[in-house]
């Protein structure tokens, strides 16, 4: 039986890491894997470390585990760079690689080259959720709102929020 080790990140305090934990037990147990060890951060994605990660990579040079099990491709690092160093130091140690959003895993060639799209994917979407949240808070201070209340969803310094397209309407039309 292989032995897993789950790693989750959340971004912030009020996010709960269960959620992720929840899908990756079952997927551990249906793959006949073994757990042997859960690891976790609550960090911005833009952080390269986090403690919950780097004691995994710790553990993982150790040969504590043969599979790393993530919720998502984003859940283990936002820049390419850093993906695809942890995953080539993976490799390195003969650690397979599973992601459970995306369904894949490096267990072969097609399994790897995917896993480096979506990181670039990955890293896309994080630069347009900043470009879009700046141009909301742009777009609000223009028209007067730079203390904005809750109603319109807007929080001065709110850089967790992600507006919606609504959220740009409601700050527009004041």
């Amino acid at each position: 039986m292989k032995r897993a080790a789950l790693y989750v990140r959340v971004s912030s305090p009020d996010q709960h890491i269960e959620t992720q934990l929840c899908d990756l037990r079952p997927l551990a147990a249906a793959g006949g894997f073994e757990i042997v060890g859960e690891y976790s951060d609550t960090t911005s994605g833009s952080k390269a470390k986090g403690p919950g990660l780097d004691q995994l990579m710790f553990d993982a040079r150790r040969g504590k585990f043969d599979v790393v099990m993530v919720w998502a491709f984003d859940r283990m690092a936002r820049s390419v760079r850093h993906f695809l160093e942890v995953l080539d130091e993976l490799n390195h140690l003969n650690i397979e690689f599973v992601s459970f959003r995306e369904n894949l895993d490096t267990g072969g060639a097609l399994g790897r080259a995917m896993i480096i799209i979506v990181g670039a994917i990955s890293v896309l979407e994080r630069s347009l959720i900043i470009e879009r949240v700046n141009k909301w808070h742009a777009s609000c201070t223009i028209r007067g709102k730079t203390n904005w209340t809750s109603e319109a969803r807007c929080q001065s310094g709110a850089s967790r929020h992600r507006p919606s397209h609504r959220d740009v309407a409601n700050c527009r039309s004041t």
